[in-house]
This record gives structure tokens, sequence and C-alpha cells, in this order.
């Protein structure tokens, strides 16, 4: 199975980018995590997004917040589909992130959760690397069902408790 990275921007992003490497971990998918900043290690980021692929990488996440450059430089340097994650931050709540991550140029593009969606991002990950790997796919299409389950059930209670008015 091909590996995810999780890029961050800094190491004050983790206590939001766990939740994607729980999901990651849920699907069984192998990831590194790193912390390259497009600004104060632009070499770093460049040199892992080059060799990604020989690496074994298949997909790219990159959790950035403010200035947010991070999930472009990746995807500058390589054609492994990136995908950036806005981080919230005091100053515009995130809109200055999300602005920096999807606002790229043509033939450079960076798919873009929502502003702290770090599960989706594993989610979409697994879902790219499921194209090639159809015990992925088979457990990505029971995580739907799953989620179809609990919303009947929670209409069923409401309809229960709609009845007691």
């Amino acid at each position: 199975m091909l590996k995810v990275a999780v890029i961050m921007g800094s190491d004050s992003d983790f206590p939001k980018v766990k939740s994607c490497l729980e999901k990651l971990k849920y699907f069984g998918i192998p990831f590194e995590t790193h912390v390259y900043s497009a600004h104060r290690t632009p070499e770093e980021a460049a040199n892992f997004a080059k060799n990604a692929k020989e690496n074994g990488f298949g997909v790219i996440i990159s959790a950035a917040g403010k200035a947010a450059h991070l999930g472009g430089v990746l995807a500058a340097y390589t054609t492994l589909p990136i995908i950036g994650i806005p981080i919230k931050s005091d100053a515009l709540d995130g809109l200055d992130a999300m602005l920096s991550t999807i606002m790229m140029p043509p033939g450079v593009p960076v798919a873009t959760v929502a502003i702290d969606g770090c599960a989706n991002a594993a989610i979409l990950a697994a879902q790219i690397i499921a194209l090639t790997d159809e015990g992925l796919a088979n457990k990505l299409a029971e995580e739907k069902i799953k989620m179809a389950e609990g919303v009947r059930a929670k209409d069923a209670k409401l309809q229960e408790e709609i009845k007691n008015i």
C-alpha cells in the first residue's frame, strides 16, 4: 500500500493534525509525519516532495496556518496529489490559511479541505489510495454504510421524541 505523508508547517499544528493521523491509522494506511516550513526550511520541504514518490508515498497532506504556503511549495516539486489543511489561527480564524491554500496558479493544484478539516484530509487521502487498493476501497464503503445507519438511527430517535411532544 502507498504511504501518506503528513507535513505540518509547525509543531503547534500537531494537536489538530492528530485526528488525521488517527483516521489514517484506523484505515490501516502507513504514514509519516514531519515538520517542514515553507518559509524557514524550504529546502527540506522541496527535497521531501521531490523524493516522495520514489520513497513510496501516494499522497501528501499539508497542514499550515496563516500564510500557509506549504502545500504550494510541496506541489511545486511533485506530481503526487497534495491535500491542504488550512489551520485556524488567531488573526483571521483560518481564512488567511484557507485562501493561501486554495489560491494556486494553474498547473500547481492543492486540493483543500475545510479549515481544521484534518479527518476529511485523511479520508480524501484514503479515497485516492483506494483507487488502486480494493481492500481499502471496501473499508471506505463500509464506513459510508455505518454513517448512513447512524443517521437513520438518529432520525428514528427524533421521530420517537416528536411523538411525545
